[in-house]
C-alpha cells in the first residue's frame, strides 16, 4: 500500500438517512469521512413514515428538534379492511403508546427531501467531507487497507478518491452488491409500487392526523401518509403481475387502481395531484454478505424489503449506527475485524427476518383477522406493536411473544385453509414470474415524460 496516497479513512457512497447517519458517527469518533452522493439536496425520495425507534438516534445525531419542526406526529398506524360479510370497512389503530418501550409513544412523518436534507447538513457540520453530485462509478481494492473510488460529476468531470474503507449506502443502486454479484432476489416476495403526492385527501382529526393509513385490497395494499404541509403521500403496492398491466399514463393508472377501494376513493374525491405519479418495481432481494475486505453494505444496498411497516428507513439507520461501532471497534482491533463484522451483519438478519416474516404473510387472510381483531392476552398486541415501532432487537419481552403471536397465525392460517392457500399460491405465482420473466419492461417502470 503507497500509504501517500490514501485521503480519508473512510468513504461512504450516497448522501440519504444511512450514508448520513454512518458518515455523521464514524467523523465523531475522530475519522476522516468523505461522503460522495450522486444527486443533489433537498431532493425528492419515497419513504416519508418513521418508526418510533428512530427518535434515539435523531436525538444521538443531534438533528430531532429539527426532526419535530419539519415533521407531523405519528401516534400509530391504522389498518383497514373490508368485512367480507357485512362489506363494511372496519378500522383498527394500533397506538405506539400501547408499545412496550414507552419512552417513545409516537413518531414522525416526514417529506424526505427535507429529512434527508437535514442530515446531509448535519453530517456536513460534523466535519464531514460532503461531494453533492458525484457518482461513484467504480470501486477497486488494490491491497489490504487501500480502497479507490472512481467518480464522475453532473459537470461531466471525473476524479479518484482513495481511503482505507468504503461503505456502500447507495440505497437500491447498491453499487459494490451488484458488481460483486453478492445481489440475490428474494424467492419469497416480489411487489411493485406507484405513488405520488396529493393535495386536500381527506385527513383524520384529533391525535389520529399523523397515523399513517393501510388498506388492503385485491392487488395488494394502500398507503396513506399525512404530511405537514398538508399534503398526503398516497401509493399502492401491488403484485407485479398487475403494474404489468399498466396502460396510458402512470397518473391514469393510479387512478384506475384507487377506483377499485371505495375507501380510499371517498378520501381522495377531491384530490389534486401535486406532481408526477411515480412507478417502481419494488423487487426485494438481499445480499449475500454484508460485508468483506475493507468494505461494507448498509441499508437498501445491502437488502431491500417491501415497505409495508415503515421500516426501511429505520432498518437502515439502525444498521448504520451499529456499523460505526462495528467499523471503530474493526480499526482499534484488526485482528478481530471478521468476529465484529459477523456479529453485526447476524444481527442485522435477524431483524429484517422478523420484520419479513410479517410482510410475507400481510396480504394472508390469517393476518388480516388477527390484526382487526387484535387481543392483548399474554401482551400478544403490545408486542405486534412493538415490531411497528421497530422495537426488534434486543427487547427479550418483544421476542418470545412474537413467537407464539407466530404459532397462533399458524393455527388460524389452518382454520381459514382455503383462503390461506389461495393467498400463498397467488404469492408464489408473483414471485415465480419476476424470476423466470425477469422484471417488468423499462418503460413502465418510469413516469411519464
Amino acid at each position: 500500500m503507497n500509504s501517500t496516497k490514501i485521503q480519508y479513512d473512510i468513504i461512504i457512497i450516497g448522501g440519504g438517512p444511512v450514508g448520513t447517519t454512518a458518515a455523521t458517527l464514524l467523523s465523531e469518533k475522530g475519522y476522516s469521512v468523505c461522503l460522495l452522493e450522486k444527486a443533489e439536496h433537498p431532493r425528492f425520495h419515497i419513504g416519508e413514515s418513521l418508526l418510533p425507534m428512530n427518535l434515539p438516534i435523531l436525538e444521538r445525531l443531534g438533528v430531532l428538534e429539527q426532526i419535530k419542526e419539519i415533521g407531523i406526529i405519528k401516534h400509530g398506524a391504522e389498518f383497514n379492511a373490508l368485512d367480507p360479510e357485512t362489506q363494511q370497512w372496519q378500522r383498527e389503530t394500533f397506538y405506539f403508546e400501547k408499545s412496550f418501550n414507552k419512552k417513545y409513544p409516537y413518531a414522525y412523518e416526514v417529506k424526505r427531501s427535507e429529512f434527508d436534507h437535514i442530515l446531509l447538513e448535519n453530517c456536513k457540520n460534523k466535519g464531514v467531507s460532503v461531494l453533492e453530485k458525484h457518482k461513484v462509478t467504480q470501486v477497486e481494492f488494490p491491497s489490504a487497507g487501500h480502497v479507490i473510488a472512481s467518480y464522475k460529476k453532473q459537470d461531466g468531470g471525473s476524479g479518484q478518491l482513495h481511503s482505507r474503507y468504503i461503505i456502500d449506502a447507495s440505497g437500491r443502486d447498491s453499487l459494490l452488491s451488484r458488481t460483486m454479484k453478492l445481489k440475490q432476489k428474494n424467492p419469497d416476495h416480489q411487489s411493485s409500487a406507484i405513488f405520488g403526492h396529493f393535495s386536500n385527501v381527506e385527513r383524520r382529526t384529533g391525535r389520529d392526523e399523523g397515523n399513517i393509513s393501510i388498506y388492503w385490497f385485491e392487488h395488494g395494499w394502500f398507503w396513506m401518509i399525512p404530511l405537514n404541509d398538508g399534503s398526503m403521500s398516497v401509493g399502492a403496492v401491488c403484485w407485479p403481475e398487475y403494474l404489468k398491466t399498466l396502460t396510458g399514463s402512470t397518473e391514469e393508472f393510479l387512478w384506475q387502481t384507487i377506483t377499485m377501494n371505495n375507501a380510499v376513493s371517498a378520501r381522495m374525491k377531491n384530490a389534486k395531484n401535486l406532481g408526477e405519479i411515480r412507478a417502481t418495481g419494488n423487487f426485494a432481494y438481499t445480499s449475500k454478505k454484508m460485508w468483506g475486505r475493507d468494505f461494507m453494505l448498509l441499508g437498501d444496498a445491502f437488502a431491500f424489503v417491501d415497505p409495508v411497516f415503515s421500516s426501511g428507513v429505520y432498518l437502515g439507520m439502525s444498521g448504520a449506527e451499529q456499523a460505526a461501532e462495528t467499523i471503530d471497534q474493526a480499526f482499534k482491533n484488526p485482528d478481530k475485524t471478521a468476529f465484529y463484522c459477523n456479529k453485526l451483519e447476524k444481527r442485522l438478519r435477524k431483524g429484517i427476518n422478523e420484520m419479513c416474516w410479517f410482510i410475507y404473510r400481510f396480504t394472508s387472510p390469517a393476518i388480516q383477522r388477527l390484526f382487526m381483531a387484535p387481543k392483548n392476552d399474554w401482551q400478544l398486541e403490545s408486542a405486534v406493536i412493538s415490531m411497528l415501532a421497530g422495537d426488534i432487537f434486543d427487547n427479550k419481552a418483544v421476542k418470545w411473544r412474537l413467537k407464539l403471536f407466530h404459532l397462533i397465525y399458524y393455527n388460524y392460517a389452518i382454520r381459514m385453509l382455503p383462503g390461506t392457500i389461495k393467498s400463498w399460491l397467488k404469492r408464489r405465482r408473483n414471485v415465480k414470474e419476476v424470476f423466470t420473466q425477469g422484471t417488468m419492461p423499462e418503460d413502465k417502470l418510469k413516469p411519464p415524460s
